[in-house]
């Protein structure tokens, strides 16, 4: 054994955005990245899918996240979230029935039903 403490290897991070929650303390992590293709030479974009580890349950759909490398937690995660770089914009939904969208788009049977305004002559000075 030397006297030197043990040298830590860096890690790998990735910065991706959250595609699934799957379960408790899981999620999916998305990574985007381009490469060029082998014969064609031209740029493609491809994607890595991470299964990652999230202590806290605070990360939520579409939010852009920074994971690290980590020991195994389960059969297929191997990396755990180190922060969130970016929250995702969420409107809160509001729930619409069938009468109210029927009611704002416009179809064949209502535009040709309604009559065509009629001609109303210049206002004489």
């Amino acid at each position: 054994m030397s006297s030197s403490p043990a040298q830590r290897h860096t890690r790998k991070t990735q910065i991706g955005f959250v595609s699934s929650r799957s379960g408790d303390k899981s999620i999916k992590v998305t990574v985007p990245y381009k490469s060029p293709h082998p014969l064609y030479h031209k740029i493609v974009n491809r994607q890595t899918v991470l299964h990652v580890h999230d202590e806290k349950n605070e990360a939520k759909l579409g939010d852009t996240v920074e994971v690290m490398e980590t020991r195994p937690m389960s059969r297929l995660k191997r990396w755990r979230i180190v922060s969130i770089v970016q929250r995702a914009v969420t409107t809160d939904a509001v729930a619409i029935s069938e009468t109210d969208v029927a009611a704002q788009v416009p179809t064949k049977t209502t535009a040709s039903n309604t009559p065509a305004p009629a001609e109303q002559p210049a206002p004489q000075a």
